[in-house]
């Protein structure tokens, strides 16, 4: 007769891996969509100075004139043409967003003016302009 050997002691045995995995991707949507990301215009702005600036608590829609007059959003260079359709599509994206325009001290008053119509064209009305508050 022939013996049969026992499957039993021959398994070995597993860790399930999957609800480590469905924690750890739950914890993942948790923190992505909990987090606040902060925007930035691109470059590094030497604003004015105001007596009269108040602060904002956030600026969905930063636009930066640098100081030799380049227009910056979203840490790339757009052209002055470009820019109500940039505008109009990050106003798009979030309709209850205001613009913020930071404008360097060394900037021509001219692109400002141009910015602000542009903001205006795409439809914000509520376009802010960033300067360094004093005490």
């Amino acid at each position: 007769m022939r013996k049969r050997r026992s499957r039993g002691g021959e398994d070995e045995s597993e860790i399930n891996l999957t609800p480590m995995l469905d924690v750890v991707f739950i914890m993942l949507i948790f923190f992505i969509v909990t987090a606040s990301f902060v925007k930035e215009s691109g470059i590094d702005v030497n604003r004015p100075d105001a007596a009269t600036a108040e602060k904002k608590e956030r600026g969905n829609i930063l636009v930066a004139i640098s100081g030799n007059n380049q227009i910056w959003i979203d840490k790339r260079q757009v052209d002055p043409r470009a820019l109500r359709a940039n505008i109009e599509r990050l106003h798009a994206e979030n309709p209850q967003g205001a613009v913020v325009i930071q404008a360097d001290r060394e900037s021509k008053n001219g692109l400002l003016v141009k910015v602000m119509d542009a903001a205006r064209l795409a439809g914000v009305f509520n376009v802010s302009i960033a300067a360094e508050v004093t005490d």
